[in-house]
């Protein structure tokens, strides 16, 4: 799919930039702290890599469109518009966090947004998902889904059932796969017969997406608006973005140390396919004088960062009566 930054306006390109550049670091000073025991917690999933697939996804939705991902999800909240101040603070568990400092890393939402999560349990999402878009369907909106899902998720039972019924239904569903070809320590070719999964969607009678360059960011957009445009009127759509995860499957995860070959992959996809580094040349190819423009956003979104680290540390951890709160409704 050919890009053209011209088709797009420089402002909606900037911002991209911004989003990607604000995931990178985030995920990073994340890492950062979690070595530091600031963030706390069994796991850390990084977002490192992946960030044009959940910025060029998300930009597709409109307000009252929903998204739901997995537990790499810090990414996909500040892509949705989530602040970074209250994610962090959800990060080290305190009370001013966007969970209320009870659902860490793996357990991020913002109803004010329409972000459902963050969720641990692999693929456990995608019936919630379901729910959703059978809710808008029965509702009589034109509100539609994201649904994201790593390459691991869709060997899952919960992956058949959900887009199984999304198409009995005609739901209003984008299910997206993000493609990094490791679940976990496993190459999708050794644990799945059709290793191209957008083709999975025949099994299902649903429309059969691309499958995109999940590191370019304009590409990403393009084949998910088409992709949101359709469900809303006339059901589920599969998509399939190939991207690389820049860290393992969690922090403690050292396969890119162990296994040589890996590193090389890995080596490869930073040096040719970075996603931040796609968007940059190709904005400095469309529009002159836009350095110090890039510059710029480098410089504020390492405050933006900073910043949401003190008002972290700053903020106070959450007490007994918000541990029982939210249990039973008021």
């Amino acid at each position: 799919m050919a890009t053209n930054t011209r088709s797009l306006d420089k402002v909606t390109l900037l911002d991209w930039y911004r989003q990607i550049v604000l995931i990178r670091q985030f995920e990073n000073r994340c890492d950062e702290l979690y070595h530091e025991k600031k963030i706390t917690g069994v796991y850390l999933h990084l977002y490192s890599g992946h960030e044009a697939v959940g910025v060029g996804a998300v930009a597709a939705l409109g307000e009252g469109d929903h998204v739901l991902t997995g537990y790499r999800d810090h990414g996909i909240a500040l892509a949705r518009g989530v602040d970074a101040k209250p994610l962090m603070a959800e990060m080290m568990g305190k009370r001013t966090g966007v969970s209320g400092g009870k659902g860490g890393s793996m357990h991020l939402a913002s109803r004010a947004h329409n972000f459902w999560g963050g969720y641990a349990i692999v693929a456990g999402h995608l019936s919630l998902a379901t729910g959703i878009a059978f809710k808008e369907r029965y509702m009589g909106t034109e509100n539609v889904v994201l649904c994201l899902m790593g390459d691991g998720a869709t060997n899952n039972g919960y992956f058949h059932e959900s887009l199984n019924l999304s198409a009995v239904w005609n739901l209003p569903v984008v299910w997206l796969i993000e493609n990094n070809f490791i679940g976990m320590g496993t190459r999708i070719e050794d644990s799945s017969g059709q290793p191209e999964l957008v083709k999975r969607a025949v099994a299902y009678g649903m429309k059969q997406g691309p499958r995109v360059d999940g590191q370019n960011v304009i590409e990403v957009h393009e084949a998910i608006s088409e992709a949101v445009a359709y469900a809303r009127k006339k059901g589920p759509v599969l998509v399939e973005a190939l991207t690389y995860r820049y860290k393992g499957h969690g922090v403690s995860d050292k396969q890119y140390d162990a296994r040589e070959d890996l590193k090389r992959e890995l080596d490869d996809w930073q040096a040719h396919k970075d996603p931040i580094n796609i968007l940059k040349n190709q904005l400095l190819a469309g529009f002159d004088g836009i350095e110090a423009e890039l510059a710029k956003i480098d410089t504020e979104v390492h405050e933006i960062v900073e910043e949401s680290v003190r008002y972290a540390e700053a903020s106070p951890v959450p007490t007994y009566e918000d541990l029982i709160r939210h249990i039973y409704v008021e």
